[in-house]
């Protein structure tokens, strides 16, 4: 399993000019609440940040926050990006209770799709519905994804939320407050006209209109 930890500093600038300042110092600006805690303005190592999000895991995984010679269990809640830069402008972190369940979105893993049986035998391709899911545990009980497995899809069959089969401990968040657990997660289908099928047939199509030209040529030169 994943181990991540950040390192943090409390800062007591706050501000956009504060936090424009400290991203150009190379640090992150953020913030940490919850469990019943006053929250905390911190700050971070950008670059360290940016290179944990690489890791799928760090998303849906509970990161320890070192601040000072303190150390606590957190989430990742939230996250601000530049609108076109490769640079990120906050983040939210919200402390765990061990005692607690906490709400996290988590990607989907989809193994065996091309020994699908809609696709082996069948010939069909796989389209992904949803990638990820939110789901209601405890944080001992987080998962780092929900598997699918669609080895025994065949052909314009749909894997519906229903049918997922979840770690124990852990529910689904639309399950809990009423939605419908007949919402697509994946399906296997016909594949749609591939680019060659199309471009023949704007061929042919064109070597039709040539064609039918042609024909209305000897027309126009009796005149």
């Amino acid at each position: 399993m994943n181990e991540f930890e950040l390192v943090a500093e409390k800062r007591e600038d706050v501000g956009k000019g504060a936090s424009r300042r400290l991203r150009h110092a190379g640090k992150l600006p953020g913030i940490v609440y919850g469990t019943d805690k006053e929250p905390t303005m911190i700050t971070l190592d950008h670059n360290a940040v940016m290179h944990s999000l690489d890791n799928e895991a760090f998303y849906s995984h509970i990161l320890t926050l070192k601040t000072g010679k303190a150390s606590e269990k957190v989430v990742l809640k939230d996250l601000q990006r530049h609108p076109y830069k490769r640079l990120l402008m906050h983040i939210d972190l919200l402390r765990v209770n061990e005692n607690e369940a906490l709400t996290m979105r988590v990607p989907i893993h989809f193994i065996n799709e091309e020994k699908a049986v809609g696709v082996k035998q069948g010939g069909g391709v796989v389209s992904h519905v949803m990638t990820e899911i939110d789901v209601v545990c405890l944080p001992k009980d987080l998962p780092e994804y929900i598997q699918v497995d669609m080895l025994e899809v065949e052909m314009d069959q749909t894997v519906h939320l229903s049918d997922l089969v979840l770690p124990e401990g852990v529910q689904l968040y639309s399950r809990l407050h009423g939605g419908e657990d007949s919402l697509p997660v994946a399906a296997i289908h016909a594949p749609k006209a591939s680019a060659v099928d199309d471009a023949e047939d704007a061929a042919a199509a064109e070597a039709a209109e040539e064609s039918a030209e042609g024909e209305e040529a000897p027309k126009d030169s009796e005149g």
